[in-house]
């Protein structure tokens, strides 16, 4: 440990023995990809909001989520929990009101609580939530523009920007409980499809080149070893060829993407001008994050869900001058289960003991030790998009497995280090043996086999910890003969 990071770690350590409890701002961002920003290196996209909070924070090199989609990814960072723990498979599914939350222990430990945006778990419902003291939020995905909203029980109609909106209330709330602990969470609409940029930035950005990954194009390098799933998934909505459903170009839609995220970018700004105002901002934790990543024509998709990088890893930023030091850049692989445990640590109250994610503290303080080396990936087949099937996968520090379920396809693993666009799957022509679930038992190469065993072996001790089904991780299970 440096000297700056043991001031750090003496400051927070110091801030802990007075029993004083640290304002928390959690801000949570809709299809946030992890590279579109200007401190992530985007060629033109300008965010100096983000780009300010990245300067005086921690930079997380390595954010992901476990499950890209919206619902059950926003479920397990309320709970820290797996998706097959909390249940929320979908975007229909509402939360079980009896999972403790981490807004739910920290109102109880004294917090003032505030929930500012999109729920969407049950988006068939704006009612308040459990763990909330004050509730600004609307059905569904909402909309952009003059968006009816539900007040504290007061359903309205607001006028102007979603994100503007959402900043004011947010901002208003800091105001209302500068000299308590508090807790704010503000839940951006933006960026979700369709784009609907604010006024202000509608313009922006027209003669802009618009990037194309090199595995977008429909080729033979870019298809072989990819399961078919992924070739058809391409002329669908969720691919280049049917984007959308067609409403809208390629170019138009990337740009609209990265114009929402200006007005995102000025609501980050605002909010630290406003802690800022109020002698506030060096002892606030505040973490910034999106809760899936997009995929913007890699492999040739759209949108996220797949367990492809762009589509699993997101921007996530942590500032609290306190102890925090100035643009750091943690390695560690960090996930979304990480944010509640993160809170309650803060907050001296002690996690519910089947959490599955880890305090970030240490990895904030840059002293973490025997930190994760891999997690799992899931997503469940939806009915209402079935061109991607149900997947379980495992990500470590150097490989990705990815294991499809319900289709007669190829599996897939990629060296990260080596192949980090994905290009060269592993598994390429081994077709799964479903009579028996098991991928391993085709492949030839022995070292292949074997690096095969030890992937599925580790995803299966993970998911029995934490209460998964270790039969999706594709080995042979006891009793399969009488079975099948």
């Amino acid at each position: 440990m440096n000297r700056r990071q043991f001031l750090a770690t003496s400051s927070v350590l110091a801030a802990q023995s007075t029993g004083k409890k640290r304002n928390i701002v959690f801000i949570l961002v809709d299809d946030h990809r992890y590279d579109a920003m200007g401190c992530a290196g985007h060629p033109w996209l300008k965010t100096p909001g983000l780009d300010r909070l990245a300067a005086n924070g921690a930079h997380f090199q390595n954010a992901f989520v476990t499950t890209s989609l919206c619902s059950p990814s926003r479920a397990s960072i309320l709970t820290g929990l797996y998706m097959h723990a909390h249940k929320v498979e979908d975007n229909f599914s509402p939360l079980d009101d009896k999972l403790p939350t981490f807004p739910s222990l920290l109102q109880k430990a004294g917090y003032r609580t505030g929930f500012f945006g999109k729920w969407h778990m049950g988006g068939d419902s704006d009612e308040k939530r459990p763990g909330f003291d004050d509730w600004f939020s609307f059905f569904g995905q909402g909309q952009y523009e003059n968006p009816p909203v539900n007040d504290n029980g007061v359903r309205k109609k607001e006028t102007g920007n979603i994100t503007d909106i959402l900043t004011e209330r947010a901002c208003r709330f800091i105001d209302s409980n500068a000299s308590k602990p508090f807790c704010l969470y503000l839940s951006h609409k933006g960026v979700h499809f369709p784009f609907e940029p604010s006024a202000r930035h509608k313009k922006l950005y027209a003669d802009a080149p618009v990037p194309r990954p090199s595995t977008v194009w429909q080729n033979d390098a870019n298809h072989l070893g990819k399961p078919d799933w992924v070739k058809k998934r391409r002329y669908t909505r969720h691919g280049v060829e049917g984007l959308f459903g067609q409403v809208i170009s390629f170019e138009d839609a990337y740009k609209d993407y990265m114009r929402c995220l200006l007005a995102i970018d000025d609501s980050v700004a605002q909010v630290t001008s406003k802690l800022q105002e109020r002698n506030l901002l060096n002892e606030t934790l505040i973490v910034y994050m999106g809760d899936n990543g997009y995929m913007w024509g890699e492999h040739g998709l759209v949108d996220k869900r797949a367990m492809y990088e762009p589509s699993m890893r997101v921007p996530m930023i942590a500032h609290c001058p306190d102890f925090i030091p100035k643009a750091s850049k943690p390695k560690e692989m960090v996930l979304n289960i990480d944010l509640a445990p993160t809170f309650l640590e803060l907050a001296g109250v002690a996690n519910p003991p089947k959490m599955h994610g880890q305090s970030l503290i240490p990895v904030m303080r840059g002293n973490a030790a025997n930190w994760r080396k891999d997690f799992v990936y899931e997503y469940e087949w939806e009915r209402d998009y079935p061109y991607t099937p149900s997947i379980t996968g495992l990500r470590t520090e150097q490989y990705s497995l990815m294991l499809s379920h319900g289709v007669w396809d190829i599996e897939e693993l990629y060296d990260i280090q080596k192949d980090p666009d994905q290009k060269n799957n592993l598994l390429a022509g081994v077709w799964t043996n479903y009579q028996r679930g098991r991928t391993i038992e085709v492949i030839k190469d022995p070292k292949l086999k074997a690096l095969v065993a030890s992937l599925q072996k580790r995803l299966a001790e993970i998911l029995k910890s934490t209460g998964g089904d270790p039969r999706r991780a594709g080995q042979a299970i006891e009793g399969w003969e009488a079975a099948r």
